[in-house]
């Protein structure tokens, strides 16, 4: 009976498990911040819970790196806090307009960085507000404020960093590995499938697109496991070289799936057939069962003997069926060349993934790689002006009308300015808030009346805390919900939290909460009505920022340009998934565009590289470089104003360019290195030629 029990224990430790887990810590760190501030007779112990459920997070590393930021956040928000109250004291109209302005930058700012930093910045704008709105009127017990707040902070700090890293820690180093690993199984199966040709164009774009936001959410994730473990600290540059090579692997991946795709309904369908052949075997390769070596190092050592013998095979099968015409071999040439460059990215990335999974430090170690983050600056300049607006209605609305809680008012709007700032779907979370608001109103007056007066005792307050507490742990967790846990859990703690001196006080309670929920709710239609995430100007804005990236691959003279290109491409292009709704004609629009721009952009990169390589070329013809810098400068003048004739210029440029490079092929042919340069930089110049020729493609006006 027992050994029928422990799997499914097992099972449940590490599913439900997990979940119970989380809130039993949760709610011990947050009525351990509650005792730790009453106990040093801290004015406002319930900021410090509120604290823990802030930062709270089933791993640790996630924890600790909240902590950091929030306590930076909340020294800075503190100290703008006094400035502002120095500089406008007995001006509550100046007060408070200096402080939405404080408030809106920290939010854009916010939004330009992202990540961890994100909550820095929100922290630094929402911390002022919380210290400085109720202080408008009495500024002369601003810095006792500041300094009671920044210690009720750091009491909720220390609480729930120690809970989360000392009891039961769940190690997001661990975590990271594990999801390498589950990436490193689904992209081969994703490759085994493409390879087969078994993926149409949506299920590609679909799954593509996931790829991109693994390789952004990356990028955070390995930020945070650093917190928590020396060793992923010591390890955090091969992480980010990791994910580079993936993100390049990715790319080749693309780039064949689109060459193969546009080469079916084309006249060099029966000679790319000869390509097949290389293909299953490369999709046997990787479909083989892993059991030897779950780390990468068996699947790289025969991908790396397969990548030695594919340019000799390959000659071979051209040799053997020579008979084609020259537009009929170069798909072919240009799919070799493709597949060529995917198992050599590939092979690179299993061999640095199995380095990393057996814990072992790789020649290439102390090189570093950086991801280029890039956010366009009418997203930023939108989400300040939004947010002053939104902040200044409620500011407006407490000082026309003398109404005791519109500092409440003000406050909620900041909160869920800050909260909503890079959500998916910002009205939705402020109306999921509001709820959460509401909600929490009505258990706190249920507490301030009838749970408060009739217990005695620390012990028993714990115990009637608990349920509520853990509720909105429990909500704050789902995805669907998280915007109501938030709301729920935060406002009943700031709300209702019990102080060391407990003020019997139901009718301000309620009017408190009034004013959050319908400072949630103002938010709401603001962003819905007159700042909705995907008004037509905002995205044109980004997608020129996205299609600037191919005229940065075509223009661009410094280093490390393949990497900066990618990941500053691929970081816009989930920033678009992030403002425009699932499955709309738009977003469809804007994935066309990201790649459109991934394949031309890398193609030119490597045309570039390989050209530099090839400087003999000139010598040869002397019309190359021209033709060359020509035909860079009409890719970028369509990406910068694509229409049909921008189209028409580019196509004649890579023709003129594709045919000085079949010319000096022709001479080059008895000189074998020389004839390879010219085959790589040909078959670039057709890859692009195909990819301006898709009938997919956006170049054309819809």
């Amino acid at each position: 009976m027992l050994h029928k029990l422990k799997p499914a224990i097992r099972d449940w430790a590490r599913s439900d498990g997990l979940v119970w887990l989380h809130l039993l810590k949760t709610v011990s760190a947050g009525l351990l911040a509650l005792g730790s501030a009453m106990l040093l007779d801290l004015p406002q112990p319930r900021i410090a819970m509120t604290t823990v459920f802030v930062l709270m997070h089933p791993f640790s590393g996630m924890v600790l790196a909240k902590s950091f930021y929030r306590g930076l956040g909340t020294a800075v928000g503190a100290v703008a806090a006094l400035v502002l109250g120095a500089l406008f004291a007995q001006q509550p109209e100046l007060h408070v307009l200096g402080m939405i302005a404080w408030v809106s930058a920290c939010i854009a700012a916010a939004v330009r960085y992202r990540h961890f930093r994100w909550y820095g910045f929100v922290l630094a704008g929402y911390t002022a507000a919380l210290i400085g709105i109720p202080n408008v009127a009495t500024p002369e017990g601003l810095f006792l404020a500041a300094l009671t707040r920044a210690a009720e902070v750091g009491v909720g700090i220390i609480c729930s960093s120690a809970v989360s890293a000392l009891i039961v820690p769940q190690r997001s180093g661990l975590a990271l590995l594990q999801a390498l690993q589950v990436r490193y199984g689904d992209f081969t199966a994703f490759a085994v499938d493409v390879l087969s040709r078994r993926v149409d164009r949506r299920a590609f774009e679909r799954r593509f697109m996931q790829l991109v936001d693994e390789i952004v959410g990356f990028e955070a994730t390995r930020i945070f496991a650093a917190f928590e473990d020396p060793a992923m600290r010591s390890r955090n540059h091969r992480l980010g070289r990791l994910n580079n090579e993936f993100m390049h692997a990715c790319a080749r991946l693309h780039a064949l799936h689109q060459l193969l795709k546009r080469s079916q309904a084309s006249e060099a369908a029966p000679v790319m057939r000869r390509i097949d052949p290389y293909l299953r075997e490369l999709t046997a390769l990787l479909a083989l069962p892993r059991d030897v070596s779950a780390d990468g190092s068996d699947l790289a050592a025969r991908l790396l003997t397969f990548h030695a013998s594919l340019p000799r095979r390959i000659r071979q099968t051209r040799e053997q069926h020579g008979h084609a015409s020259a537009e009929s071999w170069a798909d072919f040439d240009t799919a070799a060349e493709l597949l060529y460059r995917f198992v050599a990215e590939w092979t690179q990335y299993s061999d640095s993934y199995a380095t990393l999974a057996q814990r072992k430090l790789g020649p290439q170690q102390g090189r570093k790689s950086s991801y280029a983050s890039k956010t366009n600056s009418y997203l930023i300049a939108f989400t300040l002006i939004r947010s002053a607006t939104v902040m200044t209605i409620a500011a407006w609305f407490w000082i026309a009308t003398g109404w005791l809680s519109g500092g409440f008012a003000v406050i909620g709007a900041a909160l869920a300015c800050a909260l909503t700032s890079t959500a998916p779907n910002a009205p939705r979370m402020a109306v999921q808030m509001a709820i959460g608001a509401a909600l929490a109103t009505l258990a706190g007056y249920m507490f301030t009346c009838y749970v408060y007066p009739n217990i005695d005792g620390f012990p028993l307050l714990c115990i009637v805390l608990s349920p509520v507490l853990a509720l909105g742990a429990h909500l704050a967790t789902s995805k669907r919900a998280a915007g109501l846990g938030v709301g729920f859990s935060v406002f009943f703690c700031l709300l209702a939290g019990p102080d060391n001196v407990v003020a019997f006080e139901p009718d301000l309670l309620v009017n408190n909460g009034i004013a959050l929920t319908a400072s949630m709710l103002l938010t709401a239609i603001v962003l819905a009505t007159v700042f909705p995430a995907d008004m037509g100007w905002l995205i044109e804005r980004i997608m020129d920022d996205l299609r600037a990236q191919a005229v940065l691959a075509c223009r661009d003279q410094r280093t490390e340009l393949n990497q900066r290109f990618q990941s500053s491409t691929l970081d816009l292009a989930s920033q678009l998934r992030v403002q425009l709704a699932r499955h709309s004609r738009r977003r469809r629009h804007a994935l066309r565009w990201m790649l459109a721009t991934l394949e031309v952009g890398h193609a030119v990169i490597d045309l570039r590289d390989e050209a530099a390589r090839a400087e003999y070329v000139q010598a040869l013809h002397p019309g190359w470089s021209a033709a060359v810098e020509r035909l860079l400068d009409h890719l970028a003048q369509l990406f910068e104003r694509p229409d049909a004739r921008a189209l028409e210029r580019a196509v004649v440029s890579v023709r003129s360019a594709m045919w000085i490079a079949q010319d000096v092929l022709d001479a080059v042919r008895t000189n074998p290195d020389r004839r390879h340069d010219m085959q790589r930089i040909f078959s670039c110049l057709h890859f692009i030629r195909t990819a301006l020729l898709d009938k997919d493609a956006p170049f054309k006006p819809c």
